[in-house]
């Protein structure tokens, strides 16, 4: 079938889940940069705002991963699939929410790939869902999910939604899942890991002795993108992380950028656990992201890292330095909001 997507002629078409979030609207972009026929999934009457500025290239299409009457709408002609919707809450509030998102969302949008024979499913994950242990200093893609208290909510959502693209890999679709870290952009800093830049701004005074698994939002994109369109590395999951580096270090970086004072006092364990627990409340009441919580606080001292060998071997990725991306964000957020706080 010929498929015509704002002018564009074409024998395929691209659909992005979530496309108006942070992750999806980079992913969007650099499927513009590409000059890749797509459309642009978002929910119903969502913000668009991140793509603001070329919202003339995009066609949009109302597609609820929670309603599969829109997605069988929003899928059609369709052949392959960037799966980027999601919800990344540690909030206690929100936790029913965040499972129904990950995983029944996703069982939709796999069920309604099969049904509409999509030739490529590809599936934003989380380092996450890889699942973490005690005394654990190295982790890859064929780490075990074990249950622990060291995963939250979130994390187990991200696990069970992987266990649907599982699934569907057995039964014959061809599918590929992507694992990212922290992802570092310059994005709304009361959401997400962007709040980390914002607590910097602010001249908050704590630092938890604990590592940061970091990857600059660019080459998530970009690796997004190329898994794609080699079908050949199917039913693969992949590490998408640059690196590691302390909170106290990361905090100083970015303070530096800012020309503020960095976080200089460190959080022992009681007192982490201590301010988890105020941290939770402040949230009931606010209805905002948590800072920290009590899955977090148990992070404290710990140091391990996310290996990335398999990416780098399979499409022999570079990843953006530290540098580069903190200067990248820094720049937007002192332009953003030098004058507003």
């Amino acid at each position: 079938m010929v498929l015509f997507v704002r002018g564009v002629k074409s024998y395929r078409m691209i659909a992005v889940t979530g496309a108006n979030g942070l992750l999806g609207s980079f992913i969007v972009r650099e499927l513009i940069t590409l000059n890749q026929p797509f459309v642009a999934l978002k929910r119903k009457g969502s913000d668009t705002s991140l793509l603001s500025d070329v919202s003339d290239k995009i066609t949009w299409r109302d597609g609820d991963v929670l309603n599969p009457q829109e997605l069988e709408e929003a899928l059609e002609n369709v052949t392959k699939v960037i799966h980027a919707a999601a919800v990344v809450s540690y909030n206690p509030r929100r936790a029913s929410f965040v499972l129904d998102v990950n995983v029944q969302g996703t069982r939709n949008v796999v069920n309604e790939c099969q049904a509409k024979k999509v030739k490529r499913l590809v599936h934003i994950s989380s380092v996450a869902a890889l699942g973490r242990q005690k005394h654990q200093t190295f982790i890859n893609e064929t780490n075990q999910w074990v249950d622990s208290p060291l995963h939250s909510v979130y994390a187990e959502s991200k696990y069970l939604a992987e266990l649907e693209v599982f699934r569907a890999q057995e039964e014959g679709m061809n599918t590929v899942i992507l694992n990212p870290s922290v992802i570092l952009a310059p994005a709304d800093w009361t959401k997400s890991s962007a709040q980390l830049f914002r607590y910097v701004w602010q001249e908050r005074s704590f630092f938890t002795d604990a590592y940061l698994n970091y990857v600059d939002v660019r080459d998530v994109a970009s690796i997004t993108c190329r898994l794609l369109d080699d079908t050949s590395l199917s039913g693969e999951r992949y590490v998408i992380n640059a690196g590691k580096i302390s909170f106290h270090d990361f905090f100083k970086a970015v303070a530096k950028r800012f020309r503020k004072r960095p976080p200089h006092l460190r959080l022992g364990h009681r007192l982490l656990d201590l301010a988890a627990r105020t941290e939770v409340f402040r949230t009931w009441f606010t209805g905002s992201e948590p800072l920290l919580t009590r899955e977090t606080a148990r992070l404290a001292g710990t140091d391990f890292l996310y290996d990335n060998e398999k990416i780098k071997t399979a499409l022999s990725v570079e990843f953006q330095p530290i540098d580069v991306s903190l200067d990248w964000c820094c720049e937007y957020y002192l332009k953003k909001y030098v004058n507003k706080n």
